[in-house]
């Protein structure tokens, strides 16, 4: 029952002012945060490449208050694509981007969100590769929507992301599930009401299982975003059953989690691919990685007590 209390934690000034000041923090960050700077993650994503491995970028920070906030992201992400082109990386990365990062919240932010993040699609276009929408709180998901089938006119091969947890996304994923279409499918990691998502764990994996035999049933191309060893195994038989060769869907995890299992599956012949996110703004992708697994937590906290 810790991960909703967490959760909560991610939106409170207080606890992130405590948590960036406990002496333990840094050695947590740095297992999921990949660096703060774009010269700090490009290494990352060779290495990521020299293992058969590739990669979706995120640069991290959501809670923007300013138009100004939004463009400074846009321009972020511009400026890492840039130089994915400048070292023929494009084929290997692609990018994850939040709305809400690019100003979804603010007033008029649907056409503000849309405006800011259809350049940084046509830039990824242009070295060869996409952007995948992320999924954010259930409040958001119809301007989500909306924006990826306006930027899927121009850049069909614009993803999305869907959330188990949700009661409608059974039906998202129906209506996804479509030729030429990116679908991630993740369990979701925002504290929503009992009014629109399941609280149950079983009963989110069993809607897991379910989604994800649609998309594998579909004509779009699945993305199993999971480190659920019993999930993936699963995922693996339904590709199977839907005549799916490894490369026409693939699995993506979070950069720092298994990474032995990264290497296993790009060996036996997947498409796997990392989940990488750096910046600055940290602090909610941090505390919804401890809210989703107690380990998470435990390392956490071993790590303030050693370090203090």
């Amino acid at each position: 029952m810790l991960g909703p209390v967490i959760l909560a934690a991610s939106r409170s000034d207080k606890m992130r002012r405590f948590v960036s000041a406990a002496p333990g923090t840094k050695q947590v960050v740095d297992r999921f945060i990949a660096g703060e700077t774009v010269d700090q993650v490009v290494p990352i994503v060779e290495d990521a490449a020299d293992k058969g491995l590739e990669v979706t970028l995120d640069v991290v920070g959501e809670d923007i208050t300013t138009p100004a906030q939004a463009e400074a992201a846009r321009d972020a992400y511009l400026e890492l694509i840039e130089r994915l082109r400048a070292l023929d990386l494009g084929t290997r990365a692609e990018m994850s981007v939040k709305l809400s990062m690019f100003g979804q919240a603010l007033e008029n932010g649907h056409e503000l969100a849309l405006a800011n993040v259809r350049p940084v699609v046509e830039a990824a276009a242009a070295i060869g590769t996409t952007v995948t929408l992320d999924a954010e709180d259930h409040t958001t998901l119809d301007s989500m929507f909306a924006i990826h089938e306006e930027l899927r006119k121009d850049f069909p091969q614009t993803g999305c992301v869907i959330q188990s947890y949700l009661f409608r996304t059974e039906d998202d994923a129906r209506r996804l599930a479509e030729a030429g279409s990116r679908v991630r499918i993740v369990k979701g990691a925002y504290k929503e009401p009992a009014s629109v998502a399941y609280q149950d764990k079983a009963e989110i994996d069993k809607a897991y299982v379910r989604i994800t035999r649609i998309l594998m049933e579909g004509a779009g191309y699945p993305m199993i975003g999971s480190h659920d060893p019993r999930l993936i195994a699963i995922a693996q038989e339904l590709g199977r059953q839907a005549g799916r060769k490894l490369d026409e869907y693939e699995f993506q995890m979070l950069y720092g989690i298994r990474s032995d299992e990264h290497v296993r599956l790009a060996a036996e012949g997947h498409r796997m691919r990392v989940y990488t996110a750096y910046g600055t703004d940290w602090y909610g992708y941090f505390m919804r990685r401890l809210a989703e697994k107690p380990a998470n937590l435990l390392f956490f906290g071993r790590s303030i007590l050693t370090k203090g």
